[in-house]
């Protein structure tokens, strides 16, 4: 399934290079693509987006624009710290407590005017905007492989802070958007809305992470990201 996967990234990426609607170094990222202003307004017409209070995303530059569009929008915004590398892998930004929005909003910034927090510290999570590579029109999606979005995802379902009631959407160029179907690990999760700059694409399915998935975990991959290094050793989860 891997090799599947790799081969749908690998064509998107050239897809959108040959098209030149990203930056010439987009392969192998979240693609940035231009127009990503207009999906994060197209987003901003849902009735779900309007009613929200909290929105979790992601650091990439892809998701600027939506970021950008929380805060303005009044939103509590969670970013997840690159690779949750950190001991605190969420970083809290409240409008209110910003002066510089736009500064905020790009990854660098976040450190400046955020807050580092810990899982348990996060309030519940209204709209999860999920970094994508590809997507098809059922919503499944894939990232660049490295599988941090799903581990994301993974804890804060388990703290019971993504439930059915969030919306998952995944903001793309209208090229990752696949003709046939991506293949789906059970670690997968897929979105409700896939919105491009020109298009809102309701998805027929709606599925939840289940929590962390430890047997598909390695020893180093625990040991390298705190927040799962400490759930692991509070005896709750099964031993590897």
């Amino acid at each position: 399934m891997t090799a599947a996967k790799n081969a749908v990234r690998d064509e998107v990426w050239r897809s959108l290079l040959a098209a030149g609607v990203v930056p010439l170094d987009s392969y192998g990222k979240i693609p940035a693509y231009d127009g990503a202003d207009r999906a994060a307004d197209r987003l901003a017409t849902l009735q779900e987006w309007q009613r929200a209070e909290t929105v979790k995303a992601n650091p990439d530059r892809a998701q600027f624009d939506v970021r950008l569009r929380a805060l303005r929008d009044g939103k509590r915004l969670y970013m997840a710290v690159p690779r949750m590398a950190a001991k605190q892998p969420f970083i809290l930004l409240e409008p209110a407590l910003i002066d510089s929005i736009e500064d905020a909003a790009a990854k660098d910034g976040a450190v400046r005017h955020g807050r580092p927090v810990d899982v348990d510290a996060i309030e519940q999570i209204d709209i999860v905007v999920a970094g994508s590579v590809a997507v098809d029109r059922n919503g499944t999606r894939i990232g660049k492989g490295a599988g941090y979005s799903d581990l994301e995802m993974a804890l804060l379902t388990e703290a019971g802070l993504i439930t059915y009631q969030t919306m998952i959407v995944t903001l793309v160029h209208h090229l990752q958007i696949t003709t046939e179907p991506i293949p789906e690990s059970d670690h997968d999760f897929p979105v409700d809305y896939v919105i491009t700059p020109s298009e809102i694409i309701s998805c027929p399915r709606r599925r939840r992470p289940t929590g962390v998935m430890w047997d598909h975990l390695t020893t180093e991959r625990i040991d390298a990201i705190p927040a799962l290094r400490r759930a692991h050793r509070t005896g709750r989860k099964p031993d590897l």
